[in-house]
């Protein structure tokens, strides 16, 4: 699990940077135009070129699609009641929509399933979550930061958005039958490595916890829908109403349990949708995923 131990140490010392003072206040903006212009891209064109999709694939595909639309209408119907301001709702909308299927999902899915269960966990990240990320996220980014649903505006936002730009390119080598030679795909997953280590760090430079924070009951509020009503939702989805069964059905589920992605709160922090409240989600939603992964894993084993 040499995986989560890496969250805890990079959290841990994006968290000590806060306190030394040769790190300017905003370094962790550095890190984030990093991870955006360079890490996600790189992930892009080292796994886009590779994906095949199969009819088959319905069950893990839908965890991420199905459940950032599951958000969205969640947390919309939420603001419209309560009157929430756009960037909370944005910010709760892309950290509870989009799961932490490969960093924490990989290792705890191998641990779980073992490796014939990383076959079904690596289709709910690509051309699941990292799909979603690229694409919708980028949307419902745009229209809660900018206040816009102007159709040209959050075009011209998504289009110049690098790790759009670089899936668009991976689908079309993808589409072409292009690879990459092994030379350069090694170049690109030493890149794509960066995105987790320096993403966590960039969290937890702007990690804030305070009994006052007028956060902790969105915090609760976020994490109680990723951790378990997402999770609730497809069990009774695939398990109860379409009577699935199996390793991909398993899989699937424990990947809808994942905590909120890295990348996702990210992309609030950079868009200004509660940067503190983004981080927080992550900062507090991976530790507590340990305890309701496990819960969860219990119930799935039964399937």
């Amino acid at each position: 699990m040499g995986n989560i131990l890496l969250i805890f140490l990079c959290l841990g010392i994006g968290m000590l940077f806060q306190k030394m003072a040769i790190f300017p206040p905003l370094s962790h903006k550095i890190l984030n135009q990093f991870v955006i212009y360079v890490s996600v891209p790189a992930i892009a064109l080292y796994f886009i070129p590779e994906i095949v999709i199969t009819k088959s694939l319905f069950f893990p595909l839908g965890i991420a699609w199905i459940g950032f639309g599951l958000s969205y209408l969640f947390f919309s119907i939420l603001q419209r009641f309560l009157g929430w301001s756009d960037s909370l709702t944005g910010c709760l909308i892309l950290t509870s929509g989009l799961g932490n299927t490969a960093f924490v999902g990989f290792p705890i899915v191998e641990a779980f399933f073992k490796e014939e269960g990383l076959k079904t966990a690596i289709v709910v990240d690509q051309p699941g979550s990292f799909v979603v990320l690229t694409t919708v996220a980028v949307w419902v980014a745009t229209i809660y930061s900018r206040k816009t649903t102007d159709l040209k505006t959050v075009g011209k936002k998504m289009i110049s958005f690098p790790p759009f730009i670089f899936f668009l390119i991976g689908l079309g080598m993808n589409v072409l039958g292009f690879h990459f030679y092994d030379e350069i795909k090694v170049v690109l997953e030493k890149l794509a490595g960066t995105v987790t280590p320096l993403s966590l760090v960039s969290v937890g430079m702007q990690l804030h916890f305070s009994r006052q924070s007028k956060h902790w009951g969105f915090l609760g509020l976020g994490l109680l829908f990723k951790l378990l009503i997402t999770p609730l939702f497809f069990y009774v989805f695939y398990v109860l109403i379409l009577n699935g069964k199996g390793l991909e059905v398993q899989v699937s589920l424990i990947q809808s349990a994942m905590p909120p992605m890295i990348s996702g709160a990210i992309l609030a922090s950079m868009y200004g949708l509660k940067p503190k409240l983004s981080n927080m989600m992550v900062g507090v939603g991976i530790p507590l995923s340990l305890i309701t992964l496990f819960l969860w894993n219990l119930l799935i084993q039964t399937i």
